[in-house]
């Protein structure tokens, strides 16, 4: 049956629930600031008073980890609403529309898709400069042609469908269609390509904080911690590890999740 649930899907789902949690409320139980040096000896061991060692400073890494958690899965979820929500009405738009608004569009984000998202990231960062809403902006923007494309394949053939057809020999406005007949029936598709495309924003907003282009100090991501410890990765610190396992358990665990969503969700929203 389409709706069966998945142990795989359930434990994918409380990894992600977790980290949404740690994202809202991880500065304020964090055992330490995260800013503050609390061990003399840096990247220090796992231990009972630091349960995920020190960093090169001698910084509490659990601390810096919960509060990492606040800017990669903010600015990865900011990114990927507003990628999604463009994508979507765009490629709805041209579905229904048609003609020189579908080439005109279509040809505009093919040019933008054109260019290899991260030299994109890393022109555009590097003269502007990083900041959290350049971030979200440029991450958007790398993205969005990408789930314009989804979106519009989906919305093509459902244009097609008798419902639509008649919806629109009775007068009904290219607004009503978009809202009412098309949206429902690719809901699930466009929220497991959604998730997919949060994968993606992850790894690539990570890849700019290693290079030093992501969060800058004293705020750090996940991917800025990898990068600022890169010295202890010699000696097996865990400060260079727990970051980096972080990254990993969130992203395997959307892929999971989608992976394992009930087939009529994840296939054709019914």
């Amino acid at each position: 049956m389409g709706w069966h649930v998945s142990p795989v899907g359930v434990l994918a789902a409380c990894v992600i629930a977790f980290w949404a949690v740690m994202a809202m409320v991880g500065p304020w139980i964090a055992p330490h600031p995260p800013g503050q040096i609390v061990d003399y000896d840096f990247f220090g061991p796992l231990s009972a008073e630091y349960p995920l060692g020190t960093d090169y400073l001698g910084r509490d890494m659990l601390s810096r980890v919960l509060a990492g958690a606040r800017f990669t899965v903010g600015i990865s979820l900011a990114a990927v609403m507003l990628a999604c929500t463009a994508g979507i009405v765009l490629g709805m738009a041209a579905a229904v529309l048609g003609g020189w608004t579908d080439t005109a569009i279509s040809r505009v984000l093919d040019a933008v898709s054109s260019i290899p998202s991260k030299l994109f990231g890393l022109v555009v960062v590097a003269a502007i400069g990083s900041s959290i809403p350049v971030l979200i902006g440029v991450l958007a923007v790398v993205y969005t042609p990408g789930s314009y494309r989804f979106a519009r394949a989906l919305a093509v053939n459902v244009n097609t469908m008798d419902y639509v057809t008649v919806a629109r020999a009775r007068g009904e406005r290219t607004a009503y269609l978009i809202r009412a007949e098309i949206m429902p029936n690719i809901l699930g598709p466009v929220l497991a390509d959604m998730g997919l495309r949060f994968v993606f924003i992850v790894l690539m907003l990570s890849g700019l904080s290693f290079l030093g282009l992501g969060v800058q100090p004293p705020n750090a991501d996940w991917g800025s911690l990898v990068r600022e410890n890169m010295g202890g990765l010699s000696f097996g610190a865990p400060a260079v590890i727990m970051p980096s396992i972080a990254i990993a358990t969130l992203t395997i665990s959307v892929n999971l999740l989608i992976d394992n969503l009930p087939t009529r969700i994840r296939d054709r929203s019914e």
